[in-house]
């Protein structure tokens, strides 16, 4: 008997769009990073504290999609409200005074760690949201330090260690559920709660609901664009005169946005025209995620700076911050289509020369307007649309069309 299919989709919940609200405030408070006087320093800031953000709600996002209805309201508002405390706290982090974000950050993995434990499930193929050993550097990174750069090292580090025990971990993942299964049982034996040992057959690899979770990535790519256009709004708000620099920069910037709003929710994670085919592990849609989103936001605060000054030359800080973001959303883009399978002419014709395009513009687009450098950006984009045209493919056969159901995830990376 077919079950129908308002039973089989599963959407976002009110809790879960309550919860990705606080998203909006942290990512305009990061955008405003790399407004003016952008500093490798301010860039790493700002790399760091995307990744935390990002980190946690990842967290919790597949804390909900794993646990469906029995997800705890409590966890996730608490969640919430760290996420709140590390948005505010991004002006004092860059004036070098990061304690609260980075006790805020590990406050809310911990508890994410613990929403994980209740559950007696084991993510295997993104390991890293419930293990804490890649918050031992930022503990470390609390103390005292005269060299700002050791910190700053020891954030890196942190990130690291979280992203290669994610991925290297989750190769074998039955491997690491028999690690998760023994560790278990020497804790209860170690506590004298043999009583709990059914625990251990009970302790399962988590199945994530993967349409839901397209569905909430997805939303976190809107959240972004939605930032990208508040930067132009905003600034077109407080011109106070409209002029035509101003006027081309806001009609040439969203039609950037729009065509990275085309690539990315129409040809999916990888921007390419792969999605559907093949679905990645979350080992390589997690990374792609971050990078895609993280572009975005720098492609938003370079926006946000050109439109607040459309006229003359663009400073060359604010071009290599908007040609640097498209630069990683193309560059993300390829090396996604590359590994699911697009071929080699989109891969030579399509993604690479648009990497190249987005690198020379940062590095020698100087005598461009405003407006005429995101033409540049809005043709390389325009040129990644144009594909299916190109290429003799039509809406049919297209496989952003696909549904990506039913499909299992890719193997080996």
């Amino acid at each position: 008997m077919a079950t129908p299919a308002s039973a089989e989709e599963r959407h976002a919940t009110w809790l879960e769009l309550f919860f990705d609200l606080v998203i909006v405030a942290a990512v305009a408070q990061l955008a405003h990073l790399l407004h003016e006087d952008v500093t490798w320093e301010k860039v790493l800031v700002f790399g760091v504290a995307y990744y935390a953000m990002w980190s946690v709600w990842t967290a919790f996002t597949l804390y909900a999609n794993i646990s469906g209805i029995r997800t705890r309201q409590r966890a996730m508002l608490l969640a919430m409200f760290g996420i709140a405390l590390m948005a505010a706290s991004v002006p004092l982090m860059d004036e070098g005074n990061p304690r609260a974000f980075v006790i805020a950050y590990i406050w809310c993995r911990f508890m994410g760690i613990s929403s994980f434990k209740r559950e007696n499930r084991i993510v295997t193929e993104w390991p890293g949201v419930q293990q804490a050993v890649g918050l031992i550097p930022w503990f470390a990174s609390l103390g005292n330090y005269e060299d700002e750069r050791i910190r700053y090292g020891l954030w890196v580090i942190g990130i690291a260690v979280d992203v290669f025990f994610s991925i290297t971990r989750s190769r074998d993942p039955k491997a690491l559920l028999e690690e998760e299964r023994r560790d278990l049982e020497r804790s209860l034996r170690r506590h004298h709660r043999e009583a709990q040992l059914d625990r251990v057959a009970k302790l399962q690899a988590a199945n994530p609901d993967r349409p839901h979770l397209g569905e909430r990535l997805g939303l976190f790519v809107i959240i972004v664009l939605g930032e990208a256009v508040a930067q132009l709004v905003n600034a077109a708000a407080e011109s106070g005169r409209w002029r035509m620099p101003l006027f081309m920069v806001v009609v040439v910037g969203f039609g950037l946005l729009v065509s990275l709003w085309w690539l990315t929710l129409r040809y999916g994670p990888s921007s390419a025209p792969t999605y559907g085919v093949r679905v990645f592990a979350l080992r390589l849609t997690m990374p792609s995620h971050y990078l895609t989103t993280v572009s975005i936001v720098v492609i938003a605060a370079g926006l946000g700076a050109l439109a607040a000054h459309p006229e003359g030359h663009v400073e060359p800080a604010t071009r290599l911050v908007l040609c640097s973001g498209a630069a990683l959303y193309f560059l993300t883009a390829t090396v996604m289509g590359a590994r699911g399978g697009a071929n080699w002419r989109w891969v030579l014709g399509w993604g690479v020369p648009s990497v190249l395009v987005c690198a020379l513009l940062g590095a020698f687009g100087g005598p461009l307007t405003a407006w005429a450098l995101l033409a540049v950006l809005l043709a390389a984009a325009l040129w990644h649309i144009a594909y299916r045209r190109v290429s003799g493919t039509g809406a049919d056969d297209d496989p952003a069309e696909v549904a990506p159901t039913g499909h299992e995830p890719e193997g080996a990376v």
